[in-house]
């Protein structure tokens, strides 16, 4: 099947902008702001069944009607900021197809009447915010950016943001304060960014591979992406396979390929031909995974995977054999979070210092049976309790790792 996402796999040179053209390039943005209206866009997405592809699989299209358009003027902002660990199908995207990223964002801000967009990316991608500002540059000569585009009274403005390398800014209103200038930390929320966004103006905020299947939703029609998938996720998914496997990579599949597909048949298997022990289906913030075959036969979409207890999130696929400990991946999983947590508010500040110090213990072999069951209940009395989910995602590798791997800990703790 040839790529949705992913075509430069099967368009060689499709990173530029006079090849993209011959392959379809900007046609659906041209259909767009010459034949259609802004809220005709928006349905058709809405109808496509598109999910949000950052990690919470929220409806694309009922996002943007969520607009408040007694404010204005309004901003799109793509979230670049790709820092789950496990996950990069967007850098993939934005160096190598980078136009037709660049048209969904175009697409989506048409729809919801923005003329100024901004793209934000994690501080490590420079080189990839630059290569982006070329790109942006030659659609601004070609005529597909700038003032009065295809002869209509609409103009658009794209513009690059690095952050600096903060993971919190994944979150959105986090994305938002740091775009502003401000510290990356999460806002109270309500309101929420279609009312009350970036400067305080009604803002859509949505990931880049959400973008990138927007030109082909509007070029096939929303039929045709509903066609491919399941019923519950419609299209397609890149998902992010790493860990054990022998081929890690993106792999771009429909919705409802089962993870026994992913590994085998994409993945090359296991190294050394090991049994596959534990999956984390959303990188570090994930629940870890039991593996049996009911699990390795479960076919990926939002809904199903949660039946096995974890959510599938941004699809990054960590994969882990009988070599692994898992009181080692939930040391590592928790050295990260507690790195990277804002601090804003307390129970993921004290939560994840103290978690951190008890993880260390354990897996060092100075820890007890008490420590374990001190770490769990910490992790527990922050559940729900904390400002975004970064708070929330810390503690699912903790709680799932103890409850669903309890040897691991039992071999490295005392007696």
């Amino acid at each position: 099947m040839a790529h949705v996402l992913l075509r430069h796999r099967d368009v060689p040179d499709i990173n530029k902008l006079e090849v993209y053209k011959k392959n379809g390039g900007f046609d659906a943005f041209k259909k767009a702001v010459t034949k259609m209206q802004p809220a005709e866009v928006t349905d058709v997405v809405k109808n496509s069944n598109l999910r949000g592809r950052g990690g919470a699989g929220f409806s694309t299209g009922m996002k943007w009607s969520f607009i408040d358009n007694k404010n204005w003027p309004h901003y799109v902002v793509a979230n670049a900021d790709e820092s789950e660990p496990g996950t990069f199908k967007d850098r993939e995207i934005m160096e190598s197809n980078p136009f037709q990223f660049l048209e969904g964002l175009a697409l989506a801000s048409y729809a919801v009447g923005a003329t100024v967009a901004y793209i934000y990316l994690r501080g490590e991608f420079w080189q990839v915010a630059a290569f982006l500002d070329e790109k942006i540059a030659e659609m601004e000569k070609a005529g597909y950016l700038g003032d009065n585009l295809f002869g209509k009274d609409y103009s658009l403005k794209i513009f690059t943001h690095l952050g600096a390398g903060a993971y919190i800014c994944g979150e959105e209103t986090a994305l938002l304060e740091s775009l502003e200038g401000k510290r990356g930390q999460p806002r109270v929320r309500p309101p929420f960014p279609p009312s009350f966004g970036l400067y305080g103006k009604p803002t859509i905020i949505n990931n880049v591979e959400t973008f990138t299947n927007v030109p082909m939703i509007l070029a096939n029609g929303a039929d045709w992406y509903k066609s491919m998938g399941t019923q519950d996720s419609a299209g397609v998914k890149i998902f992010s396979l790493s860990g054990r496997v022998r081929k890690p990579g993106n792999y771009e599949l429909p919705f409802g390929t089962t993870f026994r597909q992913l590994i085998y048949e994409h993945g090359g298997g296991i190294q050394e031909g090991r049994p596959v022990k534990a999956i984390m289906a959303a990188g570090a913030s994930s629940s870890i995974i039991v593996v049996d075959d009911k699990v390795l036969d479960t076919p990926m979409d939002y809904a199903t995977v949660r039946t096995i207890g974890a959510d599938l999130g941004s699809a990054s696929v960590i994969v882990l054999d009988d070599t692994v400990d898992i009181d080692w991946v939930v040391n590592k999983t928790i050295h990260f979070f507690k790195h990277e947590s804002c601090g804003k508010c307390t129970p993921c500040r004290e939560g994840n210092y103290w978690m951190k110090n008890l993880t260390t213990r354990i897996h060092s072999g100075d820890g007890s049976k008490a420590d374990v069951d001190l770490l769990l209940n910490v992790a527990k009395q922050m559940q729900g309790k904390c400002l975004c989910a970064l708070g929330e995602f810390s503690t699912m590798a903790v709680v799932t790792g103890i409850e669903r791997f309890p040897q691991d800990f039992k071999k490295v703790v005392k007696a």
